[in-house]
């Protein structure tokens, strides 16, 4: 037995079992934490991880099985009796109260008072350190409904850290924010750990857990394949066997087409209400065109101005040539066959109190309608259950609620709908947020396959691998302004030295200390 599984457990859950509506989440898992050390906890879409942190986090009370901590079993009243045993979650989907400031948010439920009044100043003036914790520079009195997704998953990270918590749960913290924000992240939880928190990190991406993780528990329908093993002694390989049940083919790289069509959108001198200024951009037939930057770089922002989400002030803005005139997605979809997989698939992108079948349906319904509009079942489900069956949907029938789905199920049914409209020009912003290992290349082969079959597509990522696997041509924003475009080549590590430097506004005289999860990556690659 290895020192670390001698150490003594801080925190156990011990032979947790839970079902909802007949479907087994969880059966008899386990998961056993020391103090300082980043615990992985992987699994594919549905394998049980976020039932599992929400039963040690006093959101839902187990079926059977025990929460302990320091040797002792508790029993949750709910997520504040969880969090007053220095239990804290940053969980995949945001947590946060829109019309509240950053700092109430931070706070909240522990704001500080004076004479039994919320005390504003000594508030604002105390969550500053917190965000400079996390490289959040914004107002801490901006409402929390201004920031964009990643800005609020470093802001949900900021609040456990300032619960001083002893557990700490990361339910895929990086899946919104650029690789540079992740470095940081990254180091502040090695300092946490060093502190002796116990911490328990959710992840995808294999090259994150490899960089930052001690020991390795991995779930496959809901049960524990592997439990509290050593990164050191386990290989990828025998990892991703454990998650999917059988070997892992490794995507082939696809081969770019040498030529492309026409230009299917078109931007020039672009400028909009977010702050955009001057940008100029092409997609043409059979492409796909990554859009990278670091959060805040207006990459979002400027595709939902193109879908009618944000106002256009200036420039020209034309699909296939005419100059398109957009007041919402579904003028997109309509009027020009542009579809839009937005980033945030929970407030945008789907209804979560609707099955499955009428969140994938809803862009084909006009489509398919009968008389006086109305859309049948029958008329609906081929076309749904095809994608279902693509992505590998895991549900238990196409009548499932939406909520009921797991974070990765859920952004697979916010790209099916999009997929079931075959729409001609495809913006994807963030596509595989969430999706585990195995269908993340499933994804990858469904994006390249439209390409070839004629879509023009923009690929908006904060995964340079993924940009780098999948685009023909890469371009850089930073501050709501392009700052230059690259010719993807596939080589991973030049490709992305090329964009930091475009970032950083000079070539790079230490590349190692400059990017170095960049260059981690790259080495533990190969």
């Amino acid at each position: 037995m290895d020192s670390a599984a001698e150490a003594p457990a801080v925190f156990e859950v011990r032979a947790i079992s839970k079902v909802f509506g007949g479907i087994v989440a969880l059966d008899e898992a386990n998961l056993r934490l020391s103090g300082g050390e980043v615990h992985a906890l992987i699994g594919e879409n549905g394998a049980g991880k976020s039932t599992l942190i929400n039963i040690a986090s006093g959101v839902y009370p187990p079926d059977g099985g025990q929460v302990i901590l320091d040797e002792a079993p508790l029993e949750f009243s709910g997520p504040r009796s969880a969090a007053e045993h220095g239990i804290a979650v940053v969980h995949q989907e945001r947590n946060l109260v829109g019309a509240f400031s950053v700092a109430e948010n931070l706070f909240l439920g522990n704001q500080p008072r004076l004479r039994g009044v919320v005390n504003y100043r000594r508030m604002f003036s105390e969550a500053r350190p917190w965000l400079d914790e996390v490289g959040l520079n914004v107002d801490p009195a901006t409402e929390a409904r201004q920031l964009s997704p990643g800005q609020a998953q470093l802001l949900e990270i900021a609040r456990a850290l300032s619960a001083r918590c002893r557990v700490l749960f990361l339910d895929e913290p990086t899946s919104s924010i650029s690789e540079t924000d992740s470095e940081h992240l990254f180091a502040i939880l090695r300092e946490l750990r060093d502190r002796g928190t116990a911490i328990v990190f959710v992840s995808h991406k294999l090259e994150e857990v490899y960089g930052l993780c001690d020991r390795v528990t991995v779930l496959r329908d809901g049960r524990n394949v592997i439990t509290g093993r050593r990164l050191a002694d386990i290989s990828r390989a025998d990892i991703v066997r454990a998650m999917v049940g059988r070997e892992s083919q490794a995507p082939a790289v696809a081969s770019r087409q040498s030529e492309t069509g026409a230009a299917r959108l078109r931007l020039e001198g672009l400028a909009t209400e977010y702050g955009h200024e001057d940008v100029n951009l092409t997609v043409h037939a059979g492409e796909i065109v990554g859009l990278y930057g670091l959060v805040g770089a207006g990459r979002t922002e400027l595709a939902r101005s193109l879908v009618g989400l944000g106002r256009i002030t200036r420039g020209t803005y034309s699909i296939d040539g005419t100059p398109a005139r957009i007041r919402n997605p579904y003028d997109a979809l309509r009027k020009y066959s542009l579809g839009y997989v937005s980033e945030d698939r929970k407030g945008e992108g789907l209804i979560l109190g609707h099955s499955i079948s009428r969140n994938v349906g809803i862009t084909i319904w006009d489509r398919i309608g009968g008389h006086l509009g109305r859309v049948s079942e029958r008329a609906v489900r081929p076309a749904v259950m095809r994608q279902a069956e693509n992505l590998r949907l895991k549900m238990s029938s196409l009548s499932q609620t939406v909520s009921r789905l797991s974070g990765g199920n859920q952004q697979k049914v916010s790209l099916a709908k999009w997929l079931a409209a075959e729409t001609e020009i495809l913006l994807l912003d963030e596509p595989t947020v969430g999706v585990d290992v195995g269908a993340k290349a499933e994804v990858h082969g469904l994006v390249r396959g439209l390409a070839d079959q004629g879509k023009a597509i923009l690929l908006i990522s904060s995964d340079l691998r993924e940009i780098v696997q999948l685009a023909d041509r890469i371009v850089v924003m930073g501050n709501f302004r392009l700052l230059g475009e690259i010719q993807n080549t596939g080589d991973y590590t030049s490709v992305s030295k090329a964009i930091m430097e475009r970032i950083t506004g000079a070539p790079s005289v230490n590349p190692t200390s400059l990017y170095p999860a960049i260059v981690r990556t790259a080495i533990s690659h190969g």
